[in-house]
C-alpha cells in the first residue's frame, strides 16, 4: 500500500508539472534605419553599443528578445529622410539628423544658435537632453512627427573650417564659398561676402574637390573618416562648439505596442548611448587631429580675440531663435537661459553672451 501511494503521488506531481504553462520568451522585431553609412560614428556605435546593451538588459529577465534588422547607408532612406521614414513606419527606430529639419524641429537648434561657447560634446549632450525633459517643446515636436523622443546625441566636439587653400585667419574666408549644413551656415554672416552652400557630410568631399566650394564646416572625426585632408588640407581651428545633431526616436505606433519593460530599457540605454558617443567623440577628436596632420593637413588656431570679433559680428541668431519659439508659446527664451546656465555650470561661458539680446 505504501508503495502504491508513492507511485500515485509521483504520477500526480508529473501530471501537475505537465499542466503548468510553459514559459515563452516573446521576440520583438525592430527595424533600425539611418541614411548614413555603417562607418559613421553614431551608426557604428548604435550597432556595437546600443543594440548589445539592450539585448543584455532584456536577457536579465528573459521575458523579451529583440530581433534587430539594421538598414543603413541609404537602403531604406537617405540621410535627410530618417525623420519621414520613422514617421511613416519605414523603420521602427531611427537616428534622426536634426539639423536637416529646422522648420519641423526648431527647438533642436538650441546648441547651433549659441556658437563659440562649449567645445565639449559631453556637456552639450547632457544639457540639451535635460532641456528636453524640462521643457515640452522638443518632445512635442517629435510627437507631431509620429515619433517618441528617446535621447539627444552629440557626435562632434566642435565645428572647424577645412579649406582647399591656405587660410591664416577668418578674414581669409571673406568672399569665398563655404559648405555647411543647417544653422551653421548663418555663422558666415559674420564675415564679409562669404557665401554658404548647403550640403551634407557625405557631400563635402566632392563639393570641395570639384571646386563648388573652397572650404567646408565639419568636425575633425568626420574629416578623418571621410578623408577630407585629401581635398582640404588646411584647417582653421575656430572652435564654433559642439552641436547636438542626432536624436534617437521611435515610431509612435510601434512604441505604443511595446511592453513597458522594453520601453524602460530603450529609454535607459538611449541615455547611456548619448553619453557613450559623446565620450568617444571627444577621444576621437584628439586622435583625428593627429590623423589629419599625418595625412598632410595643417592647422592654424584662431586666437580668442578673432573668435570674439567673429561672434560679435554675427547677427543675434540666438535671440531670433528664442523669439520664434516664444511666438508659438514654447518659451524659447526660458530654454535659452536654462541651457546657457547648464553650460556655465559645466565650465563654459563663451566669448559672447547669447542671452543678452532676449526681450524678456
Amino acid at each position: 500500500m505504501k508503495h502504491l501511494f508513492k507511485l500515485t503521488a509521483l504520477g500526480l506531481a508529473m501530471s501537475c508539472a505537465t499542466a503548468m504553462p510553459t514559459f515563452a520568451q516573446e521576440t520583438i522585431r525592430a527595424v533600425v534605419i539611418d541614411g548614413y553609412p555603417a562607418r559613421a560614428l553614431w551608426v557604428k556605435e548604435f550597432s556595437e553599443f546600443f543594440i548589445p546593451e539592450v539585448d543584455k538588459r532584456l536577457a536579465e529577465t528573459g521575458n523579451y528578445k529583440m530581433d534587430w534588422q539594421e538598414s543603413y547607408g541609404g537602403a531604406i532612406v537617405k540621410p535627410k529622410g530618417v525623420l519621414e521614414g520613422i514617421q511613416l513606419g519605414l523603420g521602427d527606430i531611427g537616428i534622426v539628423t536634426t539639423i536637416f529639419h529646422s522648420s519641423k524641429l526648431p527647438s533642436q537648434a538650441l546648441a547651433a544658435v549659441t556658437p563659440f561657447v562649449a567645445p565639449d560634446a559631453r556637456v552639450v549632450a547632457k544639457a540639451v537632453d535635460e532641456i528636453a525633459q524640462e521643457f515640452p517643446a522638443m518632445q512635442n515636436e517629435f510627437d507631431k512627427q509620429n515619433q517618441v523622443y528617446l535621447a539627444t546625441g552629440v557626435v562632434l566636439d566642435s565645428y572647424q573650417v577645412f579649406s582647399s587653400q591656405p587660410i591664416a585667419s577668418p578674414k581669409d574666408l571673406d568672399g569665398t564659398k563655404v559648405a555647411g549644413a543647417g544653422m551653421n551656415l548663418r555663422y558666415l554672416e559674420g564675415l564679409n561676402n562669404a557665401a554658404g552652400v548647403r550640403g551634407g557630410l557625405t557631400d563635402f568631399y566632392n563639393m570641395v574637390q570639384t571646386g563648388l566650394v573652397g572650404s567646408a564646416m565639419l568636425w575633425p572625426e568626420a574629416a578623418a573618416t571621410f578623408k577630407i585632408a585629401e581635398v582640404a588640407p588646411y584647417m582653421l581651428k575656430v572652435d564654433f562648439g559642439a552641436v547636438n545633431s542626432k536624436t534617437v526616436t521611435v515610431n509612435k505606433d510601434y512604441w505604443n505596442k511595446l511592453p513597458d519593460e522594453v520601453k524602460t530599457v530603450l529609454r535607459e540605454v538611449a541615455v547611456e548611448y548619448r553619453d557613450h558617443i559623446a565620450e568617444i567623440s571627444m577621444d576621437r577628436a584628439r586622435e583625428a587631429l593627429l590623423k589629419y596632420m599625418d595625412a598632410g593637413g595643417s592647422i592654424v588656431e584662431v586666437d580668442d580675440l578673432a573668435r570674439a570679433e567673429w561672434a560679435e559680428a554675427m547677427p543675434d541668431i540666438a535671440a531670433e531663435w528664442a523669439a520664434g519659439l516664444d511666438s508659438k508659446g514654447q518659451d524659447g527664451s526660458g530654454m535659452l537661459k536654462a541651457y546657457l546656465a547648464k553650460l556655465e555650470a559645466g565650465g563654459y561661458s563663451g566669448v559672447r553672451d547669447w542671452s543678452a539680446g532676449l526681450s524678456n
